[in-house]
């Protein structure tokens, strides 16, 4: 009797602290005694972060459709591979500009969801921004080589949530450890920049550290993010690199071990280039009609290979459609490869591939030195230009954006304020010009930089309107 009285007391005691509504019964009198939970909203373990603050779009247009929010939903692992990355560092590229145009919707969002399981506007909310420099939270279970605490830099694709926010997801295989010379805002400038010249050269052109030495490499537009990079990575492999920019970066690119420069502002470049011995490979940067006529500038019958990185693909299937968009993109894409064959050349489009591996490998050559990260030290006119390379820790630069609800004058009627902010710097006030020309948004961060942008500081962040307001979380990093 002891013995059944004890084992009973115990239950009744595990059901006073571990059950909604607790139930004991007195032996003598079978009297149902309803006690209620103890420690009612109470909980041993720490609150979670369900909202973060982020920069998005909840629709395609101009300016007028950037917000900040407090309020976006925090990132989720869905895959066993993939990481969760708290932002110290990321940067914009032009393809930012164009996805909050539109541009490309149709193709990426066959992409998110194949099966269109989703209704029409399903990405929205949108976070832009491609490149990032972080610090590892959260590991899915097959996520081996990177654990929590890893200091990784990456560039995430298109199709996924950007990194203009305080934490995003990643694919192990599109993360790598950061080079451990750069600090996280210099490693934000060069993860897109760097997979879409090393796709260009390395995966589309063929070219290696071994196959590269004393061959003759044409870039056009060679002063853009891709076109820096581009002539370090040529230069390191031992080739030689004619670059074609404006005069007020021909100094920049020679600083970056061109060899020869072609200021395309001073005359024909076609004609400039009759003087030069033939080419064994072409990075263009630029399209148009340098396509045209620049693979005859190349060496005939030696496996001479012309790459361009601006196609109609994404704007075939924006404006066809998906079936039709493709059929018309491989069309054109077989015509042209067919055509230049005839002449003795391979013709080649290039895309960005996000790769761990490749990164891997650049962060090899950026903490051997052979490849730096670039920034511009002056403003003029409204366009970023200069004839010195310097480093962001030595000479930070003020970025600001545009958000609706300010006054006319400025732009896009969008009010300048800081989005991430590092250092105040001289050149703020000329920043914010070139911010409130016509196409200030465009011209700033689709120009030929990639905007480094440091870990935000939400505090400091003037608060927008959310449309779609969601619990508030008061947790922060």
């Amino acid at each position: 009797m002891y013995l059944k009285m004890h084992l009973f007391s115990r239950r009744a005691y595990s059901g006073l602290l571990f059950s909604p509504g607790s139930m004991a019964t007195c032996l003598r009198s079978s009297k149902s005694l309803i006690e209620p939970r103890l420690y009612r909203n109470i909980s041993l373990s720490c609150q979670r972060c369900t909202v973060m603050a982020s920069w998005i779009i909840d629709r395609y247009g101009r300016n007028d459709v950037l917000r900040f929010t407090n309020n976006m939903m925090f990132p989720v692992i869905h895959f066993p591979n993939e990481v969760i990355i708290k932002v110290h560092a990321a940067s914009l590229n032009p393809i930012d500009v164009n996805m909050r145009n539109g541009y490309g919707a149709a193709a990426l969002n066959v992409k998110r969801d194949p099966l269109k399981l989703k209704s029409t506007g399903s990405e929205f909310p949108l976070t832009l921004g491609r490149d990032v420099s972080g610090v590892i939270m959260e590991c899915g279970l097959n996520v081996s080589y990177f654990k929590p605490g890893d200091e990784v830099w990456a560039a995430i694709p298109p199709w996924k949530q950007g990194t203009i926010s305080e934490f995003v997801v990643a694919s192990g295989n599109e993360i790598s450890h950061k080079p451990k010379c750069l600090s996280h805002m210099e490693a934000a400038s060069l993860p897109y920049v760097g997979l879409t010249a090393w796709s260009a050269i390395n995966q589309i052109g063929g070219l290696n550290q071994d196959n590269c030495s004393g061959k003759r490499i044409l870039i056009f537009g060679a002063s853009g993010g891709v076109g820096t990079f581009a002539i370090q990575l040529m230069k390191a492999w031992g080739g030689h690199v004619t670059a074609v920019c404006s005069q007020d970066a021909s100094s920049l690119v020679k600083k970056l071990g061109a060899d020869d420069v072609i200021d395309y502002k001073s005359g024909d470049v076609a004609e400039q280039l009759k003087m030069f011995p033939l080419f064994d490979f072409i990075l263009d940067n630029v399209g148009g009609p340098t396509e045209k006529w620049s693979p005859d500038f190349l060496k005939k019958w030696s496996g001479a290979t012309y790459v361009t990185l601006v196609t109609p693909f994404l704007l075939n299937v924006d404006r066809l459609g998906v079936a039709d968009g493709m059929l018309q993109t491989g069309v054109t894409i077989g015509t042209k490869a067919v055509k230049h064959l005839c002449k003795g050349i391979h013709y080649r489009w290039a895309f960005f591939t996000p790769s761990g591996q490749s990164l891997d490998e650049i962060a090899k050559l950026v903490d051997s030195g052979k490849v730096v990260h670039s920034y511009y030290n002056a403003l003029k006119n409204g366009h970023p230009g200069s004839d010195e390379r310097v480093h962001l820790a030595q000479y930070p630069v003020f970025r600001q954006w545009s958000i609706p609800g300010a006054p006319e004058g400025t732009g896009r009627k969008g009010k300048m304020i800081p989005l991430y902010t590092t250092f105040q710097s001289q050149h703020t006030t000329s920043l914010v010009k070139c911010l409130r020309k016509e196409t200030g948004f465009a011209r700033c961060l689709a120009g030929r930089y990639n905007l480094a942008l440091s870990r935000p500081r939400m505090e400091a962040i003037p608060r927008v309107d959310d449309p779609h307001p969601r619990t508030p979380c008061h947790w922060r990093p």
